[in-house]
């Protein structure tokens, strides 16, 4: 399959991590920051190909991971309120907010489905006009046009009863964060693709000027990986940090112009709180007053009780790269997907899901 299994070519992989075994000389740590290159690095055994200078650990990249559980509990309440048809991507379903999770509100009696796309729950709000249909709007800019299409689609067709509760985030800025941070020291970042598709290379600019530290935005497969870590193993060998595009074939610099244009017509930038970080400045989409009539958060008052976190979960240390999941005492042990504690093991962009169904461990 064209652009699929010459990605996939055993033999060129062995050649790319015998020519980095050469090139790297010096210890440095890298970070992907997306959640399908963590699954794709567990599952292509990505860790064990490169050099033992290679130093690799996850970051915030998985949408649902990152989703502040106070915003869960909002969800969850709005899936409680009478006459209310929640819909949402499958991911988030099982997370576990402070008292409950979507999954348990559902099997109580509240109407919540799984849509593929927010235009699906357009769909599904013109097909019950006695209802409100709320989406629950989780993701990165990969995933805002989309919804932003979906509100302009229902502001078109006058579907009055769709609303969409934004908690969108946006990657550049939490990456600034982490690194003003400084909890894990980082020599390089696998930038995400998918992300990059939408927003381009220009974003991650401030990176290598401001951090000195080296950004090339990969693809999914598996020498995709390895080509990304060989550019940033030449810039922190030779000294010279920049932002490299390893995934030609689906990512410009500028990004998809449409994309972006449908994003700034719905959205606002705003802060955003993610798990594990906290609030963070610009980081987040909220719904611009033009269409604030289909902003969920707006239009729904909520009674909440005061969030409580899991306690011994880890999720958070995970998303900054600080520990990893076997680090975790609850990881394989309490936690598994069959009974998942924190979202990191929920998801299927979660670095815990990753490293249990990749990594070798067994539940005890």
């Amino acid at each position: 399959m064209k652009f699929i299994d010459e990605y996939q070519n055993s033999e060129l992989a062995r050649k790319l991590a015998t020519r980095l075994a050469k090139r790297s000389t010096k210890p440095i740590r890298l970070m992907e920051f997306c959640g399908g290159h963590t699954h794709a690095i567990m599952r292509y055994g990505i860790r064990q190909l490169v050099p033992k200078t290679v130093e690799m650990r996850s970051g915030p990249g998985c949408p649902v991971c990152v989703t502040a559980t106070a915003d869960l509990d909002k969800a969850i309440a709005m899936a409680h309120l009478p006459g209310v048809i929640i819909t949402t991507f499958g991911d988030i379903i099982k997370v576990p907010g402070s008292y409950s999770s979507l999954q348990q509100a559902r099997a109580e009696g509240a109407d919540i489905r799984v849509v593929y796309s927010a235009i699906d729950a357009v769909e599904i709000a013109k097909a019950n006009p006695k209802k409100s249909v709320i989406f629950i709007g989780i993701g990165f800019e990969t995933t805002a046009p989309t919804i932003a299409a979906s509100i302009i689609k229902a502001q078109k067709e006058g579907i009055e009863n769709f609303y969409a509760l934004s908690l969108l985030r946006l990657t550049p800025p939490v990456m600034k964060t982490l690194l003003e941070l400084g909890e894990v020291k980082l020599d390089g970042i696998i930038c995400p693709g998918h992300v990059s598709v939408i927003i381009g290379s220009y974003p991650y600019e401030f990176i290598p000027k401001n951090y000195n530290v080296g950004c090339v935005i990969s693809g999914f497969e598996p020498l995709d990986i390895l080509l990304c870590i060989d550019k940033l193993v030449e810039q922190i060998e030779t000294g010279q940090p920049r932002v490299e595009i390893a995934y030609r074939r689906g990512v410009k610099p500028q990004g998809n112009k449409k994309a972006l244009e449908l994003i700034h017509e719905v959205f606002k930038i705003d802060k955003a709180n993610w798990r594990g970080i906290g609030v963070v400045a610009q980081s987040g989409l909220r719904i611009k007053q033009k269409y604030e009539h289909f902003d969920a958060d707006s239009a729904f008052q909520l009674n909440l009780k005061p969030v409580k976190e899991p306690e011994g979960c880890r999720c958070g240390d995970i998303l900054r790269g600080v520990a990893t999941p076997p680090e975790c005492k609850l990881f394989a042990r309490v936690c598994a997907p069959e009974k998942p504690i924190g979202p990191c093991m929920v998801s299927s962009e979660g670095a815990c899901a990753a490293y249990y169904e990749y990594g070798g461990v067994s539940y005890e």
